[in-house]
């Protein structure tokens, strides 16, 4: 029999931060496709919309008009999944039918006043502003919220319901599956090694060289090893921030370039206005802000849906849903693709 060849060769991949395991099948790319075909997503909208609720000066539904804002705008959603005034539910007795109070409020941000500039079209400073109003949100919200959850939606294969440029950032008076997941394991990690787990695996990540895709002092962006999706970015701090309001001023100008460097590469991958859900995770706020949070690394992750083309993207069905995750090409194989893959100068600008 011949010898493991990780690029040919099906086998599994732990998660650490979740306890799962990947099931990779790179050889599955060599199948024909004859499956659903997105629209192919390019950024050739206009730069106002007088019918897009998010442009500056324009009504929204419920009937309150934006202010003609020239950088980044925040509102309270207008149709949230969580609000702060409402009734607890009973409790329960019973073992199998639970419920448990949820508040919270839910914001919109807009990144910028034209609609036709997304972020790796954006300039570092714009950038820089929008990070600037993510903390500035982040400072507010995190005194009364456990869970302060920034994330950003582009593109219609990911649910995004208004392609004017914009992120959401919900806040929950409880702690969400996917962090509190994250802050077990990465808790049972630094009892037994006295480390932050993300920050040794940044350091492993660094001395392989095999998934990275973009570094500097302050951050490293890798195909994390275990990545679900096709394309998959975890963007590392290197300083051992805990949340987004730990940086530095530096620090925040370093993120704003590289959040254009790899956007950048997204859409260059395939030459269209990438899709992906991204967001940030942090140690949690509210009443956890002083507690030991030494487990944590400040991070953002990056979950894009395109596998093949600007028009094929991954389906999380079947197997995924009754069983586990499965990729179809391995860390490496994206990693390499997106390194390199220019991140200074845009396909469009080409």
């Amino acid at each position: 029999m011949a010898s493991f060849n990780p690029t040919e060769h099906q086998h599994l991949r732990y998660n650490p931060l979740n306890g799962l395991w990947i099931l990779v099948s790179p050889h599955r790319l060599l199948r024909p496709w004859a499956g659903q075909e997105e629209a192919t997503e390019i950024n050739d909208r206009p730069e106002f919309d007088p019918t897009n609720p998010l442009c500056p000066g324009v009504t929204r539904p419920n009937g309150q008009k934006n202010p003609q804002y020239t950088s980044t705008f925040v509102f309270t959603n207008d149709f949230p999944a969580l609000l702060e005034d409402v009734p607890e539910p009973p409790q329960s007795n019973d073992p199998l039918f639970q419920t448990a109070s949820a508040k919270g409020t839910c914001r919109v941000m807009c990144f910028h006043p034209k609609s036709n500039k997304t972020l790796p079209v954006m300039s570092v400073r714009e950038i820089r502003d929008v990070v600037d109003e993510w903390v500035n949100q982040f400072n507010e919200l995190s005194k009364k919220y456990l869970w302060v959850q920034i994330f950003e939606n582009k593109g219609q294969s990911m649910g995004c319901s208004n392609p004017h440029p914009h992120c959401q950032i919900w806040c929950s008076s409880f702690f969400p599956n996917e962090p509190r997941v994250k802050d077990s394991h990465m808790r049972e990690y630094y009892q037994k090694h006295g480390t932050a787990l993300l920050d040794d695996y940044a350091k492993r990540e660094l001395h392989q060289r095999e998934r990275i895709v973009i570094e500097n002092p302050d951050w490293l962006v890798v195909v994390p090893y275990w990545a679900s999706w096709p394309f998959e970015t975890m963007l590392i701090s290197r300083n051992q921030n805990k949340r987004i309001n730990d940086l530095t001023d530096s620090q925040k100008t370093s993120l704003a370039a590289v959040i254009k460097e790899l956007t950048i590469k997204y859409d260059n991958l395939f030459k269209c206005s990438f899709p992906y859900s991204m967001g940030f995770h942090g140690a949690p706020t509210g009443n956890l802000t002083d507690a030991n949070n030494s487990h944590w690394t400040f991070h953002a992750v990056y979950y894009p849906p395109l596998l093949r083309s600007a028009s094929v993207r991954k389906f999380m069905v079947g197997y995924e849903l009754l069983c586990q995750t499965q990729r179809d090409l391995t860390a490496e194989q994206a990693a390499k693709r997106l390194r390199e893959l220019s991140g200074t100068k845009h396909y469009s600008e080409m």
